[in-house]
């Protein structure tokens, strides 16, 4: 960083922070957040999905899922290790959350946050069963890639790498989910795909925040974000249809 530049204006002007020494006190604020989100949420989902292993048509099924649930927790545990160079006891924190915590499954907070931890809304939801499980995960799982090629880009060096680390066992999570649908659809299932379908679509969408943030800016100066929730969000809408559609089903 040039020495007549502050960090606002180096971080403005593109650049990368790559400890936590030097980072400013908005900037760390806004990236704990961020960190802690995506912990919270691949913990909250890895505990959700992990109840319905068992659930499983068959062996196959069961070993993706397993599969599934042991590589979100080691995609959390990544970004923990992140977090505890700013101070935060990443042993402590695993066993701090109720991860398996659910409202009931007709609750609707929209955007609301849990009480206990920084998942996003969408996994305070239930899973009802095998079925409803896979095409949640078809259309969250394309939600955690559109979000993480965004997140792979942020100007801190540290999380940034992680998050490129992460991107493809998520494209590949992303996979196995639409796999999973194609079988369901082809035996049959479309009628009660399409249900949970119109259940989670509104859900998952919600995951990207309001379109009218009015920390955009302020996020982008600090390379923490370059696209907008409404794009992202327009992003997953087009490409979650396509999916839907090669599946037999509708947009909700």
């Amino acid at each position: 960083m040039a020495e007549d530049m502050t960090i606002e204006s180096y971080l403005a002007a593109g650049g990368v922070l790559t400890n936590p020494t030097n980072v400013p006190p908005r900037y760390r604020a806004e990236l704990m957040k961020l960190m802690a989100t995506f912990v919270d949420s691949e913990l909250a989902g890895a505990a959700g999905f992990a109840d319905v292993i068992n659930a499983g048509p068959g062996i196959k099924e069961r070993i993706a899922a397993a599969k599934i649930v042991l590589e979100k927790t080691d995609n959390a545990d990544r970004v923990l290790r992140v977090m505890a160079e700013f101070g935060v006891d990443a042993d402590r924190y695993a066993s701090h959350h109720p991860w398996t915590a659910r409202l009931e499954r007709d609750a609707d907070i929209g955007m609301s946050r849990s009480d206990h931890d920084m998942r996003l809304a969408v996994f305070n939801y239930p899973l009802d069963g095998w079925v409803d499980s896979v095409v949640m995960n078809v259309l969250m799982s394309r939600a955690v890639v559109i979000q993480l090629t965004e997140f792979s880009l942020i100007s801190y060096q540290p999380l940034a790498e992680a998050f490129r680390a992460i991107l493809p066992v998520e494209t590949r999570h992303s996979e196995l989910a639409v796999e999973g649908a194609l079988k369901l659809a082809q035996e049959g299932a479309t009628s009660d795909m399409q249900k949970s379908a119109g259940y989670w679509w509104p859900r998952v969408a919600a995951s990207f925040g309001s379109g009218a943030s009015n920390k955009a800016a302020t996020l982008k100066e600090m390379g923490l974000r370059r696209t907008t929730n409404s794009e992202l969000k327009t992003r997953w809408e087009v490409e979650a249809s396509t999916v839907l559609e090669s599946l037999g089903l509708k947009r909700p």
